[in-house]
């Protein structure tokens, strides 16, 4: 493996870095369920290099089932708490520090289900749009009425979330 080639050609860099200051609001929130989602760094800031997320989960169980991604791949890694990830085989504990990387067409999970609140950097490359899968599930969320099964299934295919069993 070698490095890319190079993207900046210039000869004395530039004024380019984006800080984001650890006091910055999440993005979303969902106070009821004490969790919130900082969009770090989103494939738009990334020139679609990455999308880097901040995942807070309240101590309500929650967190999706077993899926994968055809375009893309997912990374974890617990900041603190415990988080049961999915790793295709299994639903495993996870606590502060430990890794997970998911590959496209990997399966995985992740789910809060110890009671206590939860942390973890999410990780997808390439930079997928994902803030609009998780601003649509949240939107979902607070509907009277949930959206049809087709309706949810073409939800699902339009963030490539493909379902299965585990």
């Amino acid at each position: 493996m070698s490095y890319p080639e190079p993207r900046y050609l210039g000869d004395t860099g530039e004024p380019s870095a984006s800080l984001r200051p650890a006091d910055h609001s999440p993005e979303l929130a969902n106070e009821a369920a004490g969790s919130s989602v900082h969009y770090l760094a989103t494939g738009a800031l990334t020139d679609g290099d990455f999308g880097l997320y901040r995942w807070n989960m309240g101590p309500k169980p929650s967190g999706p089932s077993p899926h994968f991604h055809r375009t893309m791949s997912e990374s974890f890694f617990v900041i603190d708490g415990t988080i049961s990830l999915y790793d295709g085989t299994g639903w495993k504990d996870a606590t502060a520090g430990d890794f997970l990387y998911v590959p496209a067409g990997g399966v995985h999970g992740f789910r809060n289900e110890s009671g206590s609140p939860a942390s973890m950097l999410i990780l997808f490359t390439p930079g997928a749009p994902r803030e609009a899968y998780f601003e649509g599930l949240a939107r979902i969320a607070t509907m009277e009425q949930r959206p049809s099964e087709q309706e949810m299934a073409e939800f699902y295919a339009e963030h490539d979330n493909i379902w299965v069993d585990g």
